[in-house]
């Protein structure tokens, strides 16, 4: 339009002429960068009317009033889970008979737009408060104290459970294709849990948990790994052992084993994993582990200590390097849940 307006300006003040007398189509074009069509039509119109203004139009009317775009904008704040269906009937009730595409649409133009939820912890009162203490107390801590933690956690992996949700380019009709497959197997195929730890020069020992971890195997885990991993990882005098609130971490039984091989335990707040670096890197070895396709739990368990293995020190580091602003993210969100 601003274009227009100044080619209908110049026309006004005879600065440029009409073809047969000054500049032609293509020139006028090549000035307004514009096509010689364009150029033309609006010529013509203002030669015909006058003006250049593009006049209101006729057209269906909206079946959505403003009131009513009103009413659906005000419902979907409130409770972001409200569906369009549940909309369509509302707009039912009034009389109103729309597709839930139009629904959407009308949605869509107020900046507001359906997409998956986030799972995170439930968060409690008390948990926000934990977390928001422990991110202004470490706030401020230097680089060299966070090179000291041996940041550990445990997690599940599943042989087949990774392919939830993937999705395959394919043509009509061909969705049973062997290739456009997924395997599956009754139960899943199984899962192995493991025992993780690392530092800023790398990654740590990662073992397979036996059974069902109870605080005795806990212990067995953390006697048989966690000194072995500080040699390895060439963490100095001082060094810092990080672990979540489970049961098993903080039973007196573990607790004293801790005391006894003098462990200097990082304050930790419940429901943190977003605190945790470890968990950025369970997600790469899952990715990494199920690219190799394992068929059975003893290559998984070996794919997982090869990838494990494979994990750069530059990766860990990059995310110690920004932990502040994890930090940051829980004092802006009060204790609240971030995007980490």
């Amino acid at each position: 339009m601003g274009v227009t307006k100044q080619l209908s300006n110049d026309l006004k003040t005879k600065t440029v002429h009409l073809p047969g007398l000054g500049e032609g189509y293509r020139k006028l074009s090549q000035r307004f960068k514009l096509s010689v069509s364009t150029v033309r039509n609006i010529l013509r119109k203002w030669k015909t009317t006058g003006s250049v203004q593009v006049k209101a139009r006729s057209g269906r009317p909206r079946k959505i009033s403003d009131r009513q775009k009103r009413r659906m904008v005000r419902t979907v704040r409130v409770n972001p889970q409200t569906s369009t269906k549940d909309l369509q009937h509302h707009l039912a009730a009034d009389g109103v008979t729309v597709h839930r595409s139009t629904i959407r649409r009308t949605l869509h133009k107020e900046m507001l737009y359906a997409r998956v939820m986030q799972r995170k912890p439930f968060l409690r009162p008390q948990h926000k408060q934990s977390r928001l203490r422990y991110a202004q107390a470490h706030l401020d801590k230097p680089a060299s104290f966070w090179n000291k933690v041996l940041w550990t956690d445990e997690t599940k992996i599943e042989l087949f459970g990774h392919n939830k949700g993937r999705y395959a380019w394919r043509k009509k009709n061909t969705a049973f294709q062997e290739k456009h497959l997924l395997p599956t197997v009754k139960y899943g195929g199984g899962s192995i849990m493991l025992w993780g730890c690392v530092a800023s020069a790398g990654t740590g020992n990662l073992v397979k948990v036996e059974g069902r971890m109870d605080s005795t195997q806990y212990q067995q885990i953390l006697e048989t790994n966690v000194q072995e991993s500080v040699t390895k990882l060439k963490l100095r005098r001082g060094w810092i052992f990080q672990q979540d609130n489970d049961p098993k971490h903080c039973s007196k039984s573990t607790k004293a084993f801790m005391q006894r091989n003098k462990y200097n335990v990082l304050e930790w707040p419940s429901q943190s994993p977003d605190l945790n670096i470890i968990e950025n890197l369970w997600c790469e070895l899952k990715r990494a582990v199920h690219a190799r396709k394992p068929s059975n739990l003893n290559e998984l368990e070996m794919f997982c200590k090869e990838e494990w293995s494979k994990i750069p020190s530059t990766t860990i580091q990059t995310l110690i390097g920004t932990y502040r602003k994890r930090l940051e993210a829980v004092i802006s969100a009060k204790g609240g849940s971030t995007k980490y």
